[in-house]
């Protein structure tokens, strides 16, 4: 039977009404389901169809079945104890199709069916663009705890903005980043199902009007000047096995009146367009530029937007489900992903107090019972405030709210004792500092649990960051470690490692990868350390393939692939890597005889478009690599490359073909990190600073099996209350001396000598991230990287033993924890 007839046999199983037939699991059945996708969906014939439209047709088909388990859960989900509700600014998904099928068992089922249309499932893949919804870790890992809830079937929403464009597509133009839109969806997202019944109204600015008798914490009535609509886009989210699936709700935005037909009428064609391109900018963008005041104000209303939005949604569905708002924190949990959605704590107070009636005590009980804050930074300029001109004249009752709120805040600090310095650290409004809202401090005080994402970090928290919060209110702080779904980090981004590690323990990890403790045993068989290391090189070739085509780079997967994949930022120290690796390359050249081990220097990352001193360490890397590249004395011996618009699907590529894993923050300063847990789970080594989960990692792993070098946090902080100028420690250290000299005099940018003075002057003068104190102990780890990597036998012992001793760093354990101690809901197996 030929592909015309399976289409007409496509049609003819399907029933009036349109819908093809429940799949009974065959090959066959899904074959049809994809035909009839493809002919009746897409609107192709088979043989005229690209490999876009065969993928759109595949995901429609998925979808259906994802449906399936989606709408089966809803009425159980309706009478479960709680339901999770999961606030986050970016959902990292990536690309959804190879995660669908896997979780719902239909991997071979679905090749097959394309295979026998001639179609190959690894061609229709890359179709699918990486769905822009996040920038880092932070999205990505709000995108891996909604897989591990519906993989423990946690009834949950996840809420967020679906942005147009996201951040951006990231070029490199003779080394310097060029930021572009990323048009994701301009075909569309066969995966979403627009809700065009579910909408809610966002106000902006206008007045607050006070009932008779004007008690402050009475009822208001709020009169927006501005008012816009949220609507609803859906997609489904199937855990393992397929057995609950739960929902990512995204927000996008709508003028109330698209068009001004008076002003269209009149000619002003453009001017009656006003209104909707002024309100739709609130979803085009992720992290819109703040360094102007219209860069503010639009960030602001992006965080307002999503979470009014979000928060009448979910109290509409608690009234419909229970009638009454007073049960709302014995089944509902709400989870702030950083301090971004801080602002719906405020938003709650208002609908509570001010539309549902509820007085102010109780309300704020609600509240506070019913929030949860996870905190993800400790550095000050990442802990958003904001100005209080802006709030009052943007969301005028909140700021109102927020005033009400920090008096009796402050009330009950003076009845503690605290004094005016203690007062002014507690204030949710900063005084001195131009009059701000700090959101971290509001979400402490809004929620009933407040969470750090190591136990380093959250030991800072405590200590340093909400101190005097701490104080107040103790016993509010816990720890809950960051996690990552093994299933898409270990299980399809390296399928080969996978069916190793399957055909010497057993399916069983796949379900419980804390069980892949069994392979330590077998971390000194030769067979098993040579078939790892055949795994890695597969990965490695496929890997230089794709830095051939995006870079023109030509590595030796034989060599030591030393990766950094990360956000650019300067607490990140990207700028230690790469000046390490200048005085390397000098090495090199002072005895080119010497056995040197192969390296190829793997760069990734995206820059914030105003971070101009993060965009001139990417130029840096790229005038760097153009010199070392070329020089016919280094050879292969040292190769750098900058992989450009670093997303979820490159990090598939990279993560499995990486040997060494660079997580060198500056301690004290990297909440946790995930991307030191995916690389390490696939056996690369890291080296890295006991900064984050590096420390959690080192004591998994055991302290031989990973190169720990510099600071530690405590003598970060001794050292930056002696002074950060690093011109003596410079000075006195020849050859980090030399490589400044070296990149501030223009030897990696002839045409423009004092391109990186700058760059230079301002690390020595103010030498915040410790370079100059942490160069030494980095060059010295890695030596003995070098040492290692001639030990063939030792190096694969201990990348056996990395990989085999990460399974408590699975998400499904971070959520269960949070399930238990914060959430209190009940946590199913996978």
């Amino acid at each position: 039977m030929d592909l015309h007839d399976l289409a007409w046999k496509a049609k003819q199983d399907q029933p009036e009404g349109g819908s093809l037939p429940p799949l009974d699991g065959s090959v066959e059945a899904m074959r049809l389901r994809i035909l009839g996708k493809l002919i009746y969906q897409v609107g192709r014939e088979p043989r005229s169809a690209s490999p876009r439209d065969w993928f759109v047709a595949t995901a429609y088909a998925v979808r259906d079945t994802a449906t399936s388990s989606w709408f089966a859960e809803r009425p159980a989900s309706a009478s479960a104890g709680k339901r999770v509700y999961y606030l986050s600014l970016e959902f990292l998904i990536g690309r959804v199709l190879m995660d669908t099928i896997g979780n719902l068992g239909l991997t071979g089922q679905v090749r097959e069916a394309l295979l026998q249309c001639g179609v190959d499932l690894d061609d229709i893949v890359v179709e699918e663009p990486d769905a822009a919804l996040g920038n880092g870790g932070l999205g990505r890992l709000a995108a891996c705890f909604m897989e591990s809830m519906s993989t423990l079937k946690i009834p949950a929403y996840g809420y967020g903005i679906r942005y147009e464009h996201g951040l951006f597509r990231q070029v490199i133009e003779k080394g310097l980043q060029r930021e572009l839109p990323e048009t994701w969806l301009a075909h569309g997202n066969p995966w979403e199902f627009a809700r065009a019944d579910t909408f809610y109204p966002v106000g902006f600015g206008g007045t607050v009007v006070g009932e008779p008798g004007h008690d402050p914490t009475g009822p208001h009535g709020w009169v927006p000047d501005e008012t816009i609509h949220a609507f609803a886009y859906d997609t489904p989210v199937v855990g393992a096995g397929g057995q609950h699936t739960n929902t990512l709700r995204l927000w996008a935005a709508r003028a109330a009146e698209p068009l001004q037909l008076e002003a269209f009428n009149r000619g002003d064609h453009v001017g009656a367009l006003r209104d909707r391109v002024k309100t739709e900018a609130i979803s085009r963008v992720l992290y819109p530029g703040d360094e102007s005041s219209a860069g503010q104000e639009l960030r602001l209303r992006q965080e307002y937007f999503f979470a009014t939005a979000s928060l009448q949604d979910l109290l509409a569905r608690h009234l419909a489900e229970f009638g009454t708002l007073e049960t709302l924190p014995d089944r509902t949990a709400i989870q702030l992903n950083d301090t971004h959605p801080a602002i719906a704590i405020i938003e709650m107070m208002r609908l509570l107090v001010d539309v549902h009636r509820i007085e102010f005590e109780r309300a704020w009980a609600i509240t506070n019972e019913t929030f949860s804050y996870t905190n993800h930074t400790l550095l000050p300029e990442a802990l958003e405030t904001w100005p209080v001109a802006l709030m009052e004249r943007l969301l005028p009752r909140h700021m109102q709210l927020i005033y009400l709120i920090n008096m009796r805040h402050m009330q009950a600090a003076r009845d503690k004792g605290a004094d005016h310095r203690v007062l002014a650290e507690l204030s949710l409004v900063d005084e001195l500092h131009g009059r701000r809202v700090r959101m971290g401090h509001l979400s402490f005080l809004g929620c009933h649990a407040i969470n750090g994402v190591s136990a380093l970090h959250s030991e800072l928290v405590r200590s340093r960051l909400f101190q005097d919060m701490d104080q107040l209110y103790p016993g509010r702080i816990s720890n809950k470690t960051n996690g990552i779904t093994f299933r898409r980090w270990l299980h399809r981004a390296n399928p080969g490692l996978t069916r190793l590690l399957v055909e010497t323990l057993g399916d069983g990890i796949l379900a419980d990868p804390v069980g892949m403790e069994a392979l330590a045993p077998y971390a000194d068989n030769t067979a098993l350390q040579t078939a790892f290391a055949a795994e890695r090189l597969a990965c490695k070739q496929r890997l230089a393939v794709i830095i051939k085509d995006r870079t023109g780079v030509v590595v030796d997967p034989a060599s030591l692939f030393d990766v950094q994949v990360k956000r650019i930022h300067e607490y990140k120290r990207q700028l230690l890597n790469i000046v390490q690796a200048v005085a390397h390359y000098r090495a090199i050249l002072a005895d080119p005889s010497r056995n040197w081990v192969p390296r190829v220097k793997i760069f990734a990352g995206k820059a914030a478009p105003g971070y101009v001193r993060a965009k001139e360490i990417i130029r840096l890397v790229h005038d760097v690599a153009q010199l070392v590249n070329n020089d016919p004395v280094v050879g292969d011996r040292l190769k750098i490359v900058y992989m450009p618009n670093y997303n979820v699907s490159l990090a598939e590529q990279i993560v499995p073909a990486a040997d060494l894993s660079e997580q060198i923050s500056t301690a004290g300063m990297e909440a946790s990190g995930t991307g030191n847990m995916k690389l390490a789970l696939n056996g690369a080594l890291t080296i890295g600073t006991l900064d984050g989960a590096n420390i959690e990692i080192r004591d998994f792993v055991g302290a031989e099996n990973i190169f720990i070098f510099g600071l530690t946090a405590s003598e970060v902080a001794a050292q930056s209350a002696l002074g950060l100028d690093s011109h003596h420690a410079v000075r006195a250290n020849p050859v980090l001396s030399r490589v400044f000299e070296m990149i501030a005099t223009g030897a990696f940018s002839p045409d423009e000598p004092h391109r990186y003075r700058n760059l230079i002057d301002g690390t020595q003068s103010y030498d915040r991230f410790m370079l100059a104190a942490d160069f030494d102990s980095y060059v010295a780890a890695q030596a003995r990287v070098d040492e290692a990597w001639l030990d063939p036998s030792r190096w694969w012992r201990m990348a056996m033993l990395n990989t085999a001793r990460l399974g408590w760093f699975s998400s499904d354990r971070s959520i269960r924890e949070y399930a238990e101690s914060i959430w209190r809901v009940p946590v199913m197996q996978p």
